[in-house]
């Protein structure tokens, strides 16, 4: 397929992006290196409808901003009911999850773990949550630039390059408020070259709206019957395609630390409710925008415009950008997709910085006579984190080889939905375990494997790794207990049992051991 040139015009928009967005690190630079707190939670300075903002934007990376309208391209408004899913469960996370991360004033979502549970299951989360991060960076870098450089002139290693090297720079500089307002930015830039779109389709279509509506409704583009088929194994049904992304977004709301980081950047559990609706709400909206957009892709290229012989469907959204926009909102969406990947990128580097910072670094690194870590060496990690994700992607690009690095991610995915199960156990339950979930989430995890490998879809992949963890977790801690007896350690108030319970946070080994010297 023949490439666009993006020309002057278009190039400078993107310029003018990138500039501002390092503008605003350095902006933040002065405040964030005042301590580890303010680079990592901005000591609560941030307004809720920006931490909510900011929340969205990571949760919506550049594969989100072009896979999404490529499924309503290609088929319907099916995986709509995921988005429905984020809002469904904002009661649930403002009602029981968060109380817990802001009264234990925690750092990572993982130290609450510790707390619960034990420092083991702590550390195995936070780690996991650390691989599969570096891993979702590569690919959030590569699937955006391969998109990009398949219908324009841009080199693979420049645009992998601008999107990675810049998003470490300026998360390296601001830390967590720096990320945020970039969100922000980032945010608002996305959505309006998301409306940009959607007019700009309009326009070029007899009929506009009207007739992609008829189109759609013709050709079976938005909902129709089979999509609530639930005997359908060649798609998932909405009720499985909605209860799978439940349990996807638990883990994303509560045990992913790119997302439960910015809990603590609000100055009140009010403030943290009120960004979780501003999160709900945009949510909602992505719906008719990236889901409309798709249609109206549709509709546009049905009507005599066709795409070229062998186009990448992933590409279709930069496509239609390069060659029905004109210079200047090309440049805009071309901006917005980066964007989506920075906002992304950049919430993943200070979040694997935090994980490694706070839960091993300062929980085990102080036993063996070292100092807590410094901003320093949050920014060291940041730079380490971002050049091996950069630097996979680049290999990625250069070699082609994304399937296989792909079918790592999966891999690694699996265990993220079996770890939500652990926070619910931890929460709703008094009689679970450390051992009893560990041995748990191991079963979980197999499970959740198998199901994938007899081709079960992802949504059920999903559900079953979150049922059998949640199940297996609570019977083999009555078991455990059963055999071993159970801690005399007082968890109430780490569960729903003890809301309004005040808590005192049990010491590592280290300051228990200097407590009984005084």
């Amino acid at each position: 397929m023949d490439t666009v040139e993006l020309g002057l015009v278009n190039w400078g928009v993107i310029i003018l992006y990138l500039l501002g967005m390092l503008g605003v690190g350095i902006y933040f630079t002065r405040r964030a290196s005042t301590s580890t707190d303010s680079y990592f939670r901005a000591e609560g300075r941030i307004p809720a409808w920006a931490a909510g903002f900011s929340i969205y934007a990571t949760t919506l990376s550049a594969i989100t901003y072009m896979s999404t309208p490529e499924q309503a391209y290609l088929n319907d408004w099916a995986y709509a009911a995921g988005n429905l899913a984020i809002f469904a469960i904002v009661p649930l996370l403002i009602h029981f999850y968060i109380p817990f991360f802001r009264k234990l004033n925690v750092t990572t979502a993982y130290d609450y773990l510790e707390e619960r549970f034990n420092p083991l299951i702590r550390v195995l989360g936070s780690l996991m949550f650390v691989l599969f991060h570096i891993g979702r960076i590569a690919v959030v870098v590569y699937l955006p630039t391969l998109a990009i450089t398949s219908v324009t002139d841009m080199s693979p290693l420049l645009v992998a390059g601008l999107v990675g090297a810049l998003a470490v720079l300026y998360t390296f500089l601001g830390g967590i408020e720096g990320v945020i307002w970039s969100d922000v930015i980032q945010g608002i830039i996305l959505l309006a070259g998301a409306v940009v779109i959607l007019v700009a389709g309009f326009l070029a279509i007899d009929g506009g709206l009207g007739t992609v509506i008829s189109d759609g409704m013709a050709d079976g583009k938005f909902i129709t019957g089979a999509n609530w088929d639930l005997t359908n194994t060649a798609a998932a049904a909405i009720p499985i395609i909605f209860i799978g992304s439940v349990f996807n977004n638990l883990y994303q709301y509560t045990g992913s630390q790119d997302v439960v980081q910015r809990y603590q950047t609000t100055a009140s559990l009010k403030d943290t409710a009120k960004s979780l609706i501003t999160n709900g709400i945009l949510a909602l909206i992505t719906i008719p925008l990236f889901y409309g957009m798709g249609t109206m892709l549709y509709s546009y290229y049905a009507r005599g415009t066709s795409l070229p012989e062998g186009v990448n469907t992933s590409a279709i959204v930069p496509y239609f950008v390069v060659s029905v926009l004109p210079a200047g909102l090309a440049g805009l969406v071309i901006a917005a997709i980066l964007a989506a990947a920075q906002s992304t990128l950049s919430s993943s580097m200070n979040s694997i910085s935090a994980c490694l910072t706070v839960d091993v670094w300062n929980r085990f690194g102080q036993s063996r006579g070292l100092k807590p870590a410094s901003v320093g060496v949050a920014r060291g990690i940041i730079i380490v984190a971002g050049l091996l994700g950069v630097g996979v992607a680049l290999y990625l690009v250069s070699t082609n080889q994304a399937e296989t690095w792909n079918l790592f991610l999966s891999i690694m995915g699996l265990f993220g939905v079996p770890l939500a199960a652990v926070f619910a156990l931890g929460i709703f339950t008094r009689r679970a375990n450390g051992a009893g979930v560990l041995l748990g989430l191991a079963a979980g995890s197999v499970a959740a494997w198998i199901a994938q490998s007899n081709g079960a879809n992802p949504f059920t992949v999903s559900t079953i790794g979150f049922l059998v963890t949640l199940a297996a977790g609570y019977l083999l801690s009555l078991l455990w207990s059963a055999v071993r007896g159970s801690d005399d350690h007082d968890i109430t108030p780490l569960t729903i049992f003890g809301t309004d319970t005040a808590y005192t946070r049990r010491g590592t080994a280290a300051e228990e051991a200097a407590a009984d010297r005084r």
